[in-house]
């Protein structure tokens, strides 16, 4: 019997409702999802590798996702795809500006490997709002993130920011 394997690549940083609830539609429709952190070693993360990862791992906990697998990958993720024998890579799209960059996107890999095919899911109208940067920016204002973020992450991010408070004091 055929498995149905995707990849899910994100730069989660951090990770938010709209990325779980993406990864929590689409585990209903795959075998395996790959939930994977992509480093792109051109942008500078505002999380350090571990903890996005901790806080990607809350929500397949919350959700529990039990085919889901967390991993991090540098590269071309369609390589990662290929590695581990998935025959999709899934990404999620919030509105017509993502429309455009993943539609560049999956041709690229397409170029570099015919056997991934890209599937996109659209974001809930509720959550298309939310993104990383938008919550770094609140996070770094100190305002209010609970909306959009689960309880045991918007945790994680207070205690992250504490430390580096706490650091640069010192």
């Amino acid at each position: 019997m055929r498995k149905f394997i995707a990849v899910y690549p994100t730069s989660a940083d951090p990770p938010t409702l709209g990325h779980a609830d993406i990864l929590r539609r689409a585990a209903l429709k795959f075998d395996y999802i790959y939930w994977v952190v992509a480093i792109n070693p051109v942008k500078k993360p505002f999380f350090s590798l571990e903890d996005r990862m901790a806080m990607m791992n809350e929500y397949i906990e919350f959700y529990k996702l039990d085919n889901v697998i967390l991993d991090h990958f540098e590269g071309a993720i369609v390589k990662y795809s290929i590695k581990k024998r998935a025959s999709f890579m899934l990404r999620g799209m919030r509105n017509t500006t993502d429309f455009q960059f993943e539609f560049n996107l999956a041709s690229v890999n397409k170029k570099i490997n015919n056997d991934v095919e890209t599937v996109s899911i659209f974001a809930d109208p509720g959550l298309s709002a939310i993104n990383s940067g938008v919550i770094r920016e609140l996070v770094t204002l100190g305002e209010d993130f609970d909306d959009y973020v689960i309880p045991k992450v918007a945790k994680k991010i207070r205690n992250i920011i504490k430390k580096r408070r706490l650091a640069s004091e010192n």
